[in-house]
């Protein structure tokens, strides 16, 4: 007689189904793994005989053929590439104007002992006239200028302190101390704007007015005051 459900005998029953199922299991996962390994040993395969075919075609040449450069070359800009020629020049460096550079040379040599000199090199510095334009030499070599007591550079740099030039703000306690220089030397401007330049020091009122002042006169001077020196065949000559 058998026993209800439930007892030995389906006990008996289900593990036999348990068993086999974990052998369907076992036997997929030797096939997955199977298929796996065949799949790898296939790109491994096929990755050796590229290298092999490269290097046979590689040995197949003698080394004087595997130096030989190719006539064109391949160039990128951004996404576009284009094949041009390998002696195509890609880069023009900027000509240099030889005779210029000599100019300035010889004139920056002078104006480390002369004052007119130093003038006219701070000046072309301003206005970037035979060299390239750069406000802080140009106030360095107006200053040695004025040092050496040129009352032209004087006023320049009062006029300069009084507007502030780019960079450099309104000073007008330094643009008083230059402009009472100027003005000591018999500098008929520097005597006339030196009363507003000490006024200004004393109201943001007055210290407006007197860079509106200074700044129309500003361009006048910048555009046409004359250098001393000029340059001809036999180098720079005085006016």
């Amino acid at each position: 007689m058998q026993v209800p459900y439930g007892g030995k005998t389906h006990q008996k029953v289900s593990k036999r189904n348990q068993v086999s199922t974990n052998r369907r299991k076992t036997q997929k996962s030797k096939n997955t793994y199977k298929q796996k390994s065949g799949e790898s040993m296939w790109k491994f395969l096929t990755v050796s005989f590229s290298t092999s075919f490269v290097l046979l075609g590689c040995a197949a040449q003698s080394p004087s053929d595997q130096l030989v450069r190719t006539p064109n070359v391949r160039v990128c800009t951004g996404s576009s590439c284009v094949s041009q020629d390998r002696n195509t020049v890609t880069f023009q460096s900027t000509p240099t104007d030889l005779q210029a550079e000599r100019r300035l040379a010889v004139l920056t040599q002078m104006a480390e002992g002369n004052p007119k000199a130093a003038y006219d090199l701070a000046l072309r510095l301003l206005r970037g006239d035979g060299v390239e334009r750069n406000s802080y030499q140009a106030l360095e070599w107006m200053r040695k200028a004025g040092d050496h007591g040129l009352p032209e550079a004087q006023m320049a740099l009062g006029r300069l302190y009084l507007v502030g030039f780019e960079e450099m703000g309104a000073d007008p306690a330094e643009a008083a101390a230059w402009l009472s220089r100027a003005a000591a030397q018999g500098n008929r401007e520097a005597q006339q704007l030196l009363p507003q330049a000490q006024a200004a020091q004393q109201s943001e009122q007055a210290q407006y007015q007197v860079r509106e002042l200074a700044r129309k006169s500003w361009g006048h001077w910048y555009a046409s005051t004359p250098y001393y020196w000029y340059w001809s065949d036999a180098g720079w000559i005085l006016r």
